[in-house]
């Protein structure tokens, strides 16, 4: 697929339509949603995606899209740096001193 044919709202669509179903207190990595999308899909196309999220009436929770070793990959993007792992933790999701939570415990996966 080409970057223009990426940069297009039903590719960014299908991204949010998943992001939006996932529960608070729970995460899906890049890489799990590119799968789960299919063609056309990468983990990096997926972190692209979440970082162009607009802030809209729908209120995305990019928050909850982290990566496959269960830390955060916002720090330099956000303000506070550490505002992914902030808003994670106050809906529940533990960190360790290394800034990872344990993935198989807060993994989301939808059941369609």
């Amino acid at each position: 697929m080409a970057t223009s044919e990426r940069a297009k709202p039903a590719y960014r669509e299908r991204v949010y339509d998943l992001v939006l179903k996932i529960p608070a207190g729970r995460v899906m990595t890049y890489g799990q949603i590119a799968r789960l999308l299919g063609d056309g899909y990468d983990a990096r196309a997926i972190g692209n995606v979440m970082h162009a999220t607009p802030v809209d009436e729908r209120d995305i929770p990019w928050h909850r899209v982290i990566n496959a070793q269960g830390g955060c990959s916002t720090a330099g993007r956000t303000l506070p740096p550490d505002l992914q792992q902030l808003l994670l933790e106050a809906e529940g999701v533990a960190f360790n001193d290394s800034g990872r939570c344990r993935i198989e415990r807060y993994l989301w996966y939808p059941n369609d």
